[in-house]
């Protein structure tokens, strides 16, 4: 007899997941390149519903892409948008109008009064008259055949935020806090995010034919599981979709995370317990029950769904002592390894051979090193090896013009007080002055400002390796050209990227290479920097050079997020001491002190971010019944 297949048993919205968003897109492109060829085979046009944002930029790319090469026509179609900021100019860079033009409909043959975006520029007594229009006009076209959507971390869909009711229509709303913070990156700072936006209702997505939402990334995962298997609720509007009867979520990897198959995939169905499965299963059995590992009993196991676990493996003391040792082995003071530990049987996570090494930090922006792994970056050097740290990008759009305009002054105060008359510097500080003075919010930096930008935290991140023991030849800025846009949008990894990455391998042949693993970088500068670690390593591999064989990769995070306690291989306690020699080196960026442009949806300053979450992995540890440290800084081995 065929088993039944439970691993979505507890989804109550069809979900398909895909390795990386670009295949995702692919496949949401096909459906809705289905749709407009059926439509068009029956003399008909296709209704489609449109978002915008980072989510389905890589959807329209797609389209695009199927226009040009395949011949698929637009001619036939007509869209309406989900959503506009209000009150925002049609042609400003942030309106979504502009986006639409920008990303699909420049790029297309569809007629230019087949689509709709809701009018940000209507005097406020009108709106209500033009949501009604809105909704009527969508009435007149049929209704819509498809529904894009995106989802919000509080699970908004549109800009219909939590609480909406599921009988809403299209209508003027305020935006919450935490959205306005989460789209702070299109903007500059959260004091140019509009308040308010209008959008189509939770009933007017509803009555669409069919709808497909799609997320990206780990950020979404908590609030996808939510939306799928928990209630429907108002409090997170996406969950109303589990009252439509055609809707699918099409989502990557990283945001399936948390959905029950993935996370405690023992309660949908025969799991495979192998050496990592069964860490999962009793950590998190453990902070469940709020008790330390080795207190677990047979009962704890039976009542929680891990009887089969029990079954396969024996007594609960044995599987306890398995995990506690696996987490007791994590723990490391040495993480370049231990000179001293010679016993072939080490547990310690990093080889103790050989030492000293050279140890090579990816810092994608110049101050990641110290936020996310600052503290190991100090017991690496305290302890004797040869550490270089390698900045990716000049992190000239996280300064602030005020910033600019401070420096600026100390410069020309300098050449005042000291005599120095360089009428080519003086140029430069005028256009450079003038330009800051008169700059608009939306306009892109001169590359001169981008230059002084790039140049405040390449000193600052100077600094911060001086602070730390380093010299002038185990610093290394790169400026990778993928970011020298001089917008918050940045290009794709490119040829160039990867060959000065290559080149800086070879050159220092590091046997140990930390790397940004923190995906959750809303601009996603992190994600780009890592996909050119690894193209770098796997070339040089390729190659057949031999020291990168020998050479590991760990992955830190801290600055967005941290790693689940069930995936951490190698943590770093700190002492109280330590945390504020660490704080002390996140203080030499001034530039990225309070107010920071760009921060994403959380309002902490970095430092604080990276004390919390350390802290936070300490507490884990501590309440899994190992010993207690101020903080802890954690790192996973990646295998390329």
């Amino acid at each position: 007899m065929n088993k039944i297949d439970l691993t979505d048993s507890l989804e109550k919205i069809p979900v398909k997941i895909f390795p990386t968003p670009k295949e995702g897109s692919v496949f949401v492109a096909r459906l809705i390149a289905d749709l407009i060829k059926e439509k068009n085979a029956a003399g008909q046009k296709a209704v489609i519903g449109l978002a915008t944002g980072s989510t389905p930029k890589s959807l329209y790319a797609e389209l695009v892409r199927m226009h040009k090469v395949e011949g698929l026509s637009f001619k036939n179609v007509i869209t309406f948008n989900l959503d506009q900021y209000y009150p925002m100019d049609k042609d400003a860079l942030q309106s979504y109008h502009y986006f639409m033009r920008k990303y699909l409909f420049e790029h297309t043959d569809i007629d230019p009064d087949n689509y709709h975006v809701p009018d940000g520029m209507i005097p406020k007594d009108k709106v209500k008259d033009h949501c009604r229009e809105y909704e009527q006009s969508i009435a007149d076209a049929g209704g819509l055949d498809i529904q894009i959507l995106g989802i919000g971390q509080n699970g908004h869909i549109g800009f219909n935020e939590p609480g909406s009711a599921i009988y809403s229509k299209t209508r003027l709303i305020t935006l919450d806090n935490s959205t306005r913070m989460a789209n702070a990156y299109e903007f500059g700072n959260m004091s140019q995010v509009p308040r308010m936006a209008i959008t189509m209702g939770i009933n007017t997505i509803l009555k669409s034919k069919k709808i497909v939402l799609m997320a990206w990334g780990q950020t979404k995962a908590p609030v996808l599981k939510k939306s799928v298997e928990d209630e429907v609720t108002e409090e997170i509007p996406a969950s109303l979709l589990q009252t439509h009867d055609d809707t699918l979520f099409v989502i990557d990897d990283s945001a399936a995370t948390e959905l029950t198959r993935f996370k405690y995939p023992w309660l949908t169905g025969e799991c495979e317990w192998t050496g990592n499965m069964v860490k999962r299963a009793v950590i998190n059995l453990a902070l469940k029950l709020g008790k330390p590992v080795l207190s677990l009993t047979n009962n704890d196991y039976n009542e929680n769904g891990l009887n089969d676990l029990v079954t396969e493996k024996g007594d609960a003391y044995e599987i306890n002592l398995q995990v506690f040792y696996q987490l007791r082995d994590s723990i490391t003071g040495w993480p370049g390894g231990k000179p001293t530990d010679t016993d072939l049987r080490s547990t310690h996570p990093e080889r103790h051979d050989p030492f000293p090494k050279r140890s090579l930090i990816f810092s994608p922006h110049p101050d990641d090193d110290i936020i996310s792994m600052g503290g190991t970056f100090m017991r690496l050097q305290n302890q004797g090896h040869e550490v270089h740290v390698a900045y990716q990008t000049s992190g000239n759009i996280a300064v602030t013009d005020e910033f600019v305009t401070r420096f600026l002054d100390f410069a020309v105060g300098f050449e005042t007080m000291f005599g120095i008359d360089e009428e080519k510097t003086r140029k430069i500080f005028k256009e450079a002055e003038a330009f800051v003075a008169q700059k608009k919010s939306s306009e892109k930096d001169t590359e001169d400002i981008r230059a002084i930008k790039g140049l405040i935290r390449r000193c600052e991140a100077k600094a911060t390796c001086k602070y730390v023991g380093l010299g002038d030849g185990q610093i290394h800025f790169q400026n990778l050209p993928f970011y020298e846009t001089g917008t918050i949008e940045k290009n794709p990894m490119g040829e160039a990227d990867v060959i000065l990455t290559m080149e800086l391998l070879e050159k220092i042949q590091p046997q140990q290479v930390f790397c940004a693993g923190d995906f959750a970088d809303p601009h996603g500068t992190h994600k780009v920097c890592f996909d050119v670690v690894i193209e770098a390593l796997q070339r040089i591999k390729a190659s057949g050079a031999k020291w990168v064989k020998d050479c590991w990769l760990w992955l830190y995070k801290g600055a967005w997020q941290e790693w689940d306690i069930t995936e951490i291989e190698m943590a770093i306690p700190m002492s109280p001491d330590q945390v504020v020699k660490k704080r002390n080196g996140i203080f030499i960026h001034q530039s990225q002190k309070d107010s920071v442009p760009f921060q994403g949806s959380d309002d902490r300053e970095f430092w604080q971010r990276a004390e919390e979450r350390n802290a936070s992995t300490a507490q884990l540890y501590a309440q899994l019944g190992m010993t207690q440290y101020a903080a802890m800084e954690a790192f996973v081995r990646w295998k390329y």
